[in-house]
């Protein structure tokens, strides 16, 4: 992994430190063995489950009115801590009402081990989706990136017990098992995007990749740069031109036993630490945030990790387009022409747009295999952080099937998307006088504008786009999203992939 000693990285580093974690145990109890706290869930109104031990006068009076998300700590005489968790009004908690629940008694309970989870009135969810969903707001919301802390580390969550009368403990107990899944996958993208761009290039990722396929039950094939070369892959190697890492496209595939249900493309930007380039961004904090320029190849690459064990039965191809984006004297330049693999030529307007250049040989790459949908992700535009905030990705494409699907699958991972039109109208924008195409538009829609630039390479391909810049990180801890990095879009994706094609 370190390919620069210089850099003195310890040999015991690890870009995805979450798998080397011992995993907590999460099971459904007819009882509670011993504990250090105990949460309960309490509606806004009508009777208090008697293990909170208070009126709701007194609870009330302590500032906890039972909204959803919030909790109130609770001194006991035994030496266990009582959490009352807000559980709104009787029978309101949704999927992800649950899973908003779970993550919120595990933020109450930062500094302990064993934790009781006391459920009422479930009768709402299916028993296996809620277990999916505990598992995940429990796990979410523990996770911390702190392999490179030197400090003590905060007490490791040990064991869940789960206390639900009258639900379907075996179903349940399978949606634990779902639910842990897909939080490793999310987990692995959020340790990828939190690694210092020092410790993770391009040719790092492709490491990982291979280490990760090795564990996880599919394929992986890396194109260096001569080979990048030999693809015509242009639009990639101008971005990297200015860079002393070499880039990487990583390519991978995980194919079903038997005949697989469709052919899925997913396509993930990965610019491991974004400068601007010669478009040089200004030094203020969203600078820093740019390791996570990587967020949407991390989502993909997650996203292969959970396909084999939870039975995926779509083929599903994923690129990987990875390098840095640097100022230097070989850098690509404003008003270069970058030759791509299909053949169409991109004047460079801007060498801080540079995540569409490089993924547009990826969807070329893709219709050549013959997927029969394409999904891409990508921390791709400002303009999607301004339009829609952290909470929410715009997502584009020119099939409503497809974005039908993505819309659903965001749904019940609770990773919120809104789709936004994909206006032919403001094409125009991106024409330029020495090219086919250049790759900035005007100064506004432009996440519009982004979106219509990748439109040109996926031809008649359905394809959906989904741009991350403003959901790929939390500025604090919020319930299910840990500070940091959020690893976005891969429960989304996983939830895609198992169900493609729908219908």
């Amino acid at each position: 992994m370190n390919h620069e000693p210089y850099k003195l990285i310890p040999e015991g580093f690890t870009a995805v430190p979450s798998l080397e974690a011992d995993e907590p145990e999460l099971h459904f109890v007819d009882g509670f063995g011993q504990l250090d706290a105990l949460a309960v869930v309490v509606p806004s109104e009508g009777e208090v489950p008697a293990s909170v031990g208070l009126h709701r006068e007194t609870l009330e009076s302590a500032g906890f009115d039972g909204k959803p998300g919030t909790t109130l700590q609770l001194a006991n005489a035994s030496g266990t801590l009582v959490v009352a968790v807000g559980g709104g009004k009787p029978g309101s908690l949704d999927a992800d009402g649950w899973r908003k629940a779970a993550a919120a008694l595990v933020r109450a309970t930062q500094r302990h081990a064993r934790i009781g989870f006391e459920l009422s009135d479930t009768a709402g969810i299916d028993a296996e989706h809620l277990g999916q969903v505990l598992a995940e707001g429990v796990l979410l919301a523990r996770y911390r990136y702190d392999t490179l802390k030197s400090k003590a580390k905060p007490t490791a969550l040990s064991e869940v017990q789960f206390l639900a009368p009258g639900v379907d403990t075996a179903a349940a107990e399978r949606g634990l098992t779902t639910g842990r899944v897909k939080v490793r996958a999310t987990n692995i993208a959020r340790d990828l995007c939190n690694a210092p761009p020092s410790h993770l290039t391009a040719a790092g990722l492709g490491e990982v990749s291979q280490e990760l396929a090795n564990r996880f039950g599919f394929t992986v094939e890396e194109f260096n740069k001569q080979q990048l070369i030999d693809l015509r892959c242009g639009g990639l190697l101008g971005v990297n031109a200015g860079s002393a890492q070499e880039p990487r496209m990583i390519k991978l595939s995980y194919r079903p036993e038997g005949s697989p249900t469709g052919h899925l493309g997913l396509v993930g930007k990965g610019i491991m630490y974004d400068s601007g380039g010669v478009s040089l961004k200004p030094s203020d904090p969203m600078h820093l945030l740019m390791k996570m320029d990587m967020g949407g190849a991390a989502a993909v690459l997650a996203v292969f990790t959970a396909l084999r064990d939870l039975g995926c039965k779509a083929a599903v191809t994923g690129f990987l387009m990875c390098t840095d984006n640097m100022p230097s004297g070989s850098a690509y330049k404003l008003g270069d022409v970058l030759t791509t693999r299909s053949g169409l030529t991109i004047e460079v307007k801007n060498t801080d747009a540079e995540g569409r250049l490089v993924m547009c040989d990826a969807m070329t790459l893709a219709v050549e295999d013959d997927v029969d949908g394409i999904v891409d992700i990508a921390t791709l535009t400002g303009a999607a952080l301004m339009s829609l905030g952290q909470l929410t990705a715009p997502v584009f494409g020119n099939d409503q099937r497809l974005v039908d699907l993505v819309l659903e699958s965001g749904s019940r991972a609770d990773e919120q998307v809104w789709q936004l039109p994909l206006e032919r109208a403001y094409r125009p924008q991106l024409d330029s006088d020495v090219a086919d195409i250049s790759n900035l538009g005007g100064p506004y829609a432009g996440s519009t504008t982004a979106a219509l630039f990748l439109a040109e390479f996926v031809g008649e391909t359905p394809w959906a786009h989904i741009d991350i810049a403003g959901t790929m990180q939390s500025d604090k801890d919020d319930l299910w999203r840990s500070k940091g990095a959020t690893g976005f879009g891969a429960r989304l994706l996983i939830d895609l992939a198992l169900g493609y094609p729908a219908g």
